[in-house]
């Protein structure tokens, strides 16, 4: 009986070891793919996204229109 505790033990931590050590590798590529991303793809300020986004006036305008008209059907309570 005993020995059959001991090889349960020894299953326990060697089960884990490679959960841990599978958790490490995955921290460590998740930050190293984020390093690359924020090299190769920095951020681009509000004012850029919002004016690569929205460049026709008709479009903000038409966008607010219909916000408005959501917000007017459905007030928040």
């Amino acid at each position: 009986m005993n020995e059959m505790l001991s090889s349960g033990i020894e299953l326990m931590l060697l089960g884990m070891g490679i959960v841990y050590g599978f958790l490490a590798m995955l921290v460590l590529a998740i930050s190293a793919m984020s390093a690359v991303v924020q090299r190769y793809f920095p951020d681009l300020s509000a004012q850029q996204i919002s004016a690569r986004q929205i460049e026709d006036a008709g479009v903000l305008a038409a966008i607010t229109a219909a916000v408005h008209q959501y917000r007017k059907k459905y007030p928040k309570n």
